[in-house]
């Protein structure tokens, strides 16, 4: 055999088994569990869990469950059109000024909106690079505490935010699978990432199900 011919079947090989790779990386995101916050008072809310589960070398975590209200994912577009220059980012769907936390229709409505944004912008690379979309969707970081990590300001990296993000919510992720204590699951409540500050409702142990759900919903921001 030649040595043209080698390194051909050689180079044939890496192709493949780069597109193979490439093919069975997966990233699956949800928006689910609409859940109205505050409900009694004029500052009412709608927010979403966002449940991501992915093999790619992109996301520090493979598994992870947040909420986010509305309010959030337009400040994440914003912040992802500011870092992309001309790429377009996905739209959201559309701000309301008669929005009604009691209006199951257009919550339903927004969510599959979410979904579809989210979907849209997870799968391209431009985006993908942004710090600012793995805090979104891998801590509960308000949007000032996202920037503030980001510019290092924070007393943690990004990695770092994540990965202690992650420790302490993968007990919830694995439940139906493995069946976590009820102590161990009390013990491990992600208090670090949580303050008076952030507009994201304080996850309970049931707020984030195991990664077999399929259906998920969004969050809804009151204007």
């Amino acid at each position: 055999m030649s040595l043209c011919l080698q390194l051909y079947q050689g180079c044939s090989r890496m192709i493949r088994n780069q597109e193979q790779k490439q093919e069975d990386e997966f990233i699956a995101v949800r928006v689910q569990d609409p859940r109205v916050q505050n409900e009694e008072s004029w500052y009412s809310y709608v927010d979403f869990k966002i449940f991501l589960h992915s093999n790619s070398k992109a996301f520090t975590a493979k598994t992870s469950c947040v909420r986010r209200r509305y309010s959030e994912f337009v400040w994440l577009k914003k912040k992802l059109q500011k870092n992309a220059g001309l790429v377009p980012v996905p739209e959201l769907p559309p701000k309301t000024p008669f929005f009604s936390v009691s209006n199951d229709d257009f919550i339903e409505k927004r969510r599959e909106g979410l979904q579809q944004f989210l979907e849209k912008v997870v799968n391209r690379t431009v985006f993908l690079s942004d710090s600012q979309l793995h805090l979104f969707l891998q801590t509960q970081l308000s949007p000032a505490q996202i920037e503030a990590c980001v510019q290092g300001h924070a007393p943690c990296s990004v990695t770092t935010a994540i990965l202690r993000y992650a420790s302490s919510n993968q007990g919830w992720a694995q439940e139906e699978e493995g069946g976590a204590m009820q102590e161990d699951r009390e013990r491990i409540l992600p208090l670090f990432y949580e303050s008076p500050d952030s507009p994201a409702h304080h996850l309970q142990p049931s707020d984030c199900e195991s990664s077999s759900e399929i259906s998920l919903v969004e969050s809804d921001a009151h204007a």
